[in-house]
């Protein structure tokens, strides 16, 4: 049982580590009010600045080339979603509309670049990606060090990390309950002095910086390239956790995991006795049924954010 706690724990902290940072993202936005369909295309833009910058960068930053690269990606995916804040916030579109725009342009953005860049309809393989690392002393512990702490990416510590940080942003200082109360009543919000438009706007490039952050965590550690199926579904499973984790950062943060390990069977089931005999196809499609499976037993008694989705008229209802 033991040794096969070792192979899944460590699989599953790799595959959540993207969702756990979209996801996040996705809380964000919808606390304040903006539902952001978007969090694929997000991923894919990040994925995609992800790999191309650590081509071009590898042989001047060495070793530093991959956690620059995800810098750099978390930057452009901020600034890539205010297409969406400009469109849903100040010009009131309608949000999945908007949402879903992003998740084309992006690809398709993505796709064109690469074609005339690399020639070919992917890139080439980084040559420095992540590495997984072995924490000196704590990978020792018995039990659960070789569990936790060997042959583990750093970014799977990373968003952990991150999950804490957002739910002491959002639960324990001013900014979360401004951000909290406009996206529950806009209007109150903004009798009490709060700019309801300037606290969405926050809230979106957040989302998108967290966005990017997970597209390029999956693509240096996952797949090592870039091409039009890089990202196929892991910014919708990561929204799917903010609707699983109701809204919490910790809860994203417990359903991205979920969600990781479901992707971690494919890749375990040969060490897993009673996994060995099931067809690789279903192990494959084992996320996402699992995904619509939690959603269609939780999403009952998840409520969202009462004013998510609506756009703020100053001055209106």
């Amino acid at each position: 049982m033991i040794d096969i706690l070792q192979s899944i724990i460590p699989t599953t902290l790799f595959f959540s580590a993207p969702l756990i940072f979209t996801a996040l993202g996705g809380v964000f936005s919808e606390r304040s009010g903006v539902v952001n369909i978007g969090l694929e295309g997000l991923m894919v833009m990040g994925a995609f600045v992800g790999i191309v910058f650590n081509l071009t960068f590898a042989d001047v930053l060495g070793a530093w080339t991959p956690w620059v690269s995800i810098l750099v990606a978390t930057i452009v995916g901020a600034l890539f979603s205010i297409i969406h804040a400009v469109a849903s916030i100040s010009f009131r579109a309608d949000q999945v509309v908007s949402g879903v725009a992003i998740n084309f342009l992006a690809l398709g953005l993505g796709v064109f670049l690469t074609k005339q860049w690399y020639g070919k309809g992917q890139t080439d393989m980084v040559s420095q990606p992540f590495y997984t690392k072995s924490i000196k002393g704590l990978s020792d512990i018995p039990v659960i060090g070789p569990m936790f702490f060997d042959g583990i990416y750093l970014t799977s510590y990373l968003a952990i990390i991150v999950a804490f940080i957002a739910w002491f942003v959002l639960y324990k200082t001013p900014f979360g309950l401004r951000l909290r109360a406009v996206g529950e009543h806009p209007m109150a919000a903004d009798t009490n002095g709060i700019n309801v438009y300037k606290m969405r706007y926050i809230a979106v490039i957040i989302s998108g910086a967290l966005g990017g952050l997970g597209g390029s965590v999956f693509a240096l550690t996952i797949v090592d390239n870039f091409s039009h199926s890089t990202i196929v579904g892991q910014g919708f499973m990561a929204l799917a956790a903010v609707i699983f984790g109701k809204w919490h950062p910790l809860g994203a943060m417990g359903a991205a995991l979920f969600f990781g390990f479901a992707q971690s069977l494919s890749v375990v089931s040969a060490s897993i006795p009673f996994l060995q005999g099931v067809p690789p196809i279903f192990l494959l499609i084992a996320p996402y049924v699992l995904t619509i499976l939690a959603l269609a037993g939780f999403i009952g008694r998840a409520e969202a954010p009462a004013a998510n989705g609506d756009p703020y008229i100053k001055g209106g209802r």
